[in-house]
């Protein structure tokens, strides 16, 4: 049997050949219909498959004929999960070669409606869901994984997306990521493991959910909730060596405090801080190419001011030091503005996030105040507030600035700023955009846009990908300032001119290649890697990428 899908990635020669029923039943194993007739002999499967063979191609095609029939994207997401379920490669041959049909309805936007209805769509496990009343045997439950994990995608559903706590239903999130990482970046299926940290929920209306799928009990906190995640990084790294784990959808308390405290010492990233801010940074880059500035000449206004705009800040300021600012001096082009207006220094009880970017300045208490006081060449929206970003505040936008940059970044849908429709519409076409969730192309004034979705997933899959190549100690914020250097150069003349300031999705694959390369690069240069470096970087690279073909 052909196992160039890579399903047998981490198998031994002692394991028993699948056969018969037990391989139909194996999603990492089966082809359904494409088995050829001398596999049907030799591998047990004959009467129990129809007689007719279909290609992988004809395979996908159906898929896609039935999932196009389906009335809503939440009843495709399950489709699409159900497929999953049954059969590996051809899922991940129906994204990477749709990716543009596909990406919305296995992440955002849908997942996040799949993620709050969790519990009712429910079908077949994915992943480790370790609760609290697991502490003092989590070991044991990782031994119950049986494949060679190197990427583990960790939450506590603790702020999913713009949604806030969902608990255990959060689970859609590490699932749906890391579909993206193998698709985007080729990273093989078994090295991938979603964890659901089941710490409980203070979501009332999920605890009294007869559907739920979580602890029925308020959230753990405290040096408990401590503990009990150390528990886990510290077994999984014995589990599963060298293995990288991404944090997901904390809440702000407890994203920056982990990051913190194992950044330094093991294989962790946050993507909602560092991944976010390394796609930003790039969507920055791009839009410079079209105005002609510099980015130490311009102001950020964030709205927002949690791990997201944080986190894009400090990648800014790293940028704009690079560029030949002092820190001191590419802080003060930084602003926030959170719950309780403008962040100014006379303010008390700012969290130490906040304080780096709370400057001399007399109180603003609302948004668009803030734009007429400051005149921002940039407003990057990033606190999951619908709407926020009415006519007048672009309107005021696009009278301070001759090409305003409105990146209106939170997700899903219902929690975007404004749509880029609005973004074109009320800034006389004049808008460099960026949106958290895909848009189709806007028709303004004769010309056609094409607004790009600003997401992580130009950035994460690549950065994952090229930790996993060079088997690099530690991932760095040098890693996601090349990546998002990387990213900006892959924009073509082309792309600008419609209004692009990313790739086509398309290309990803691509894109998230000469990422890894990047940042395998950073590794080796800095002795963080395992081994020599490759001579060409980027071949080695695409040599490591998973391809979904039986």
């Amino acid at each position: 049997m052909n196992t160039s899908n890579g399903a047998k990635a981490g198998s031994t020669a002692t394991d028993p050949p699948a056969r018969g029923m037990a391989l139909l039943r194996d999603p990492l194993l089966n082809k359904g219909t494409a088995f050829t007739e001398h596999e049907r002999d030799a591998l047990g499967l004959r009467g129990l498959l129809p007689a007719h063979m279909l290609s992988m191609e004809a395979q996908a095609e159906r898929v896609l004929t039935n999932l196009r029939r389906l009335p809503n994207d939440l009843e495709k997401y399950v489709a699409l999960n159900a497929l999953h379920d049954r059969n590996e490669a051809l899922f991940f041959r129906v994204v990477c070669d749709n990716i543009d049909e596909i990406q919305p309805l296995i992440y955002t936007p849908t997942v996040g409606l799949a993620c709050q209805r969790f519990g009712h769509i429910f079908q077949r496990p994915r992943g480790l869901f370790i609760g609290a009343n697991d502490r003092g045997r989590i070991a044991e439950l990782l031994g119950n994984w049986p494949y060679p994990a190197k990427l583990i995608v960790l939450t506590d559903g603790e702020r999913i997306l713009g949604l806030g706590d969902l608990g255990a239903n959060g689970m859609g999130i590490p699932v749906g990521k890391l579909s993206l990482y193998v698709a985007c970046a080729g990273v093989y299926p078994t090295h991938c493991l979603p964890v659901m940290l089941d710490v409980g929920t203070n979501n009332e209306t999920l605890l009294n959910d007869r559907y739920y799928v979580g602890l029925r009990q308020k959230r753990l906190g405290g040096a408990a909730y401590d503990e009990f995640v150390d528990e886990f990084i510290t077994a999984a790294r014995t589990a599963f060596p060298g293995v990288l784990i991404q944090f997901e959808d904390f809440a702000n308390h407890s994203a920056f405090r982990l990051l913190h405290k194992y950044r330094d010492k093991i294989c962790v990233f946050n993507d909602d801080i560092q991944g976010t801010a390394a796609v930003a940074l790039a969507g920055l880059f791009s839009a410079l190419r079209v105005t002609g500035g510099k980015l130490t000449n311009q102001k950020l206004l964030f709205l927002g001011a949690g791990e997201a705009a944080t986190g894009i800040a400090n990648l800014v300021v790293s940028a704009m030091v690079a560029q030949g600012a002092t820190e001191a001096e590419a802080r003060l082009r930084i602003w926030l503005v959170d719950s309780h207006g403008l962040v100014v220094k006379n303010r008390s009880g700012l969290s130490e996030q906040k304080l780096a970017y709370a400057h001399e300045h007399a109180p603003v208490g609302e948004f668009l105040m803030a734009i007429r006081t400051l005149k921002p060449t940039a407003i990057i929206g990033v606190a999951a507030v619908g709407g926020t970003f009415t006519p007048e505040v672009l309107q005021t936008m696009a009278q301070i600035n001759k090409q305003p940059i409105i990146f209106a970044l939170s997700n899903p849908t219902s929690k975007a700023e404004c749509s880029a429709e609005d973004a074109y519409r009320h800034t006389g076409g004049r808008a460099l955009v960026a949106c958290g969730s895909p848009y189709d192309p806007v028709k303004f004034d004769g010309k056609t846009f094409v607004p790009r979705q600003g997401n992580n997933s130009y950035i994460f899959p690549g950065v994952g990908l090229g930790v996993i190549a060079s088997g690099t100690r530690l991932v760095t914020d040098e890693m996601f300032m090349a990546a998002a250097h990387t990213l900006a150069h892959l924009v073509s003349e082309t792309d600008l001119e419609q209004g692009s300031l990313y790739p086509a999705l398309p290309r990803i694959r691509e894109v998230s290649a000469h990422i890894a390369a990047a940042v395998a690069e950073v590794a080796y240069n800095r002795d963080l890697a395992a081994g020599q470096a490759p001579k060409d970087l980027l071949a080695y690279v695409q040599s490591q990428m998973y391809d979904p073909r039986y």
